[in-house]
């Protein structure tokens, strides 16, 4: 399941106000920026509520601080995967430095996955605040609990729709109805159709232009590079917040600096 996540899939859409409500919401807590998940153990509790009682939460460190225990929970989260699994290599080293592009990535698979195996349904049977202390309390049925409520919702929603065309052919009489039922269908699917050519057109530019911003990214790591005033302006610009709206200044002002500095060495 893990592999037919790729980079044109919709789950990369996901801005990041998105991931961290997401995220919030279903572990009660507050983040505020992506970054702070670089430790890894969010990640853990969010496959430990998809498959209740397969992470050993007592291992997971929530405080953790340097890239030491970060790793350590990165190690419990590459163990998890691979006894459920799931075919996905971590980028350890990377999301440890807290870089928000990289940390913003893997969030938006690790949604896309978690999504795909509950529907995107919360397991309210699985206490967030609990499981973080470390308490191994009983956690038979949860995730009987957790596919029962995605069944229960996917019944629903058939027996809805189903009671809905019933009754829509119920009032409709005549083969003047019928016909114009069958246009509305038509016209629908040439609307679906159109829509999934937009959205093969955005995905495609999405690419683009991601691709674009890591090479970039790439290029102002390079050991001989990393420490030149415009390589450092570009990442302040990379990897400002959202609401940092000094970020093109604070670039400007590190490249002048900078110039600043050279005219007075010459002087």
């Amino acid at each position: 399941m893990a592999t037919n996540i790729g980079m044109m899939d919709s789950g990369y859409f996901v801005g990041r106000n998105e991931i961290l409500t997401w995220i919030n919401n279903r572990l009660q807590i507050n983040l505020s920026r992506i970054e702070e998940a670089a430790s890894g153990a969010v990640q853990c509790q969010m496959i430990d509520m998809t498959y209740p009682g397969a992470v050993p939460m007592h291992k997971v460190n929530f405080d953790a601080k340097t890239e030491y225990d970060m790793i350590q929970n990165y190690k419990v989260l590459q163990d998890v995967f691979n006894k459920l699994k799931i075919d996905k290599h971590i980028e350890v080293n990377r999301l440890v430095k807290g870089r928000p592009l990289d940390n913003l990535e893997f969030l938006q698979w690790l949604k896309r996955y978690c999504d795909s195996v509950n529907g995107g349904i919360m397991n309210e049977n699985y206490d967030p605040v609990e499981r973080r202390r470390g308490k191994e309390k009983s956690l038979k049925g949860s995730h009987k609990s957790s596919k029962s409520l995605q069944a229960s919702s996917l019944h629903n929603s058939v027996s809805g729709d189903a009671a809905a065309i019933n009754k829509n052919i119920a009032s409709k009489q005549g083969k003047t109805c019928v016909a114009a039922a069958l246009s509305d269908v038509r016209a629908l699917s040439k609307e679906i159709t159109d829509l999934k050519l937009s959205v093969d057109l955005l995905e495609k530019e999405r690419d683009f232009y991601f691709a674009k911003l890591r090479d970039i990214e790439m290029l102002c790591q390079i050991p001989k590079v990393e420490n030149n005033p415009m390589a450092v302006a570009i990442k302040k610009i990379l990897y400002a917040a959202d609401a940092n709206e000094s970020a093109l200044e604070e670039a400007q002002e590190c490249i002048s600096q900078s110039i600043d500095d050279g005219q007075t060495e010459e002087d």
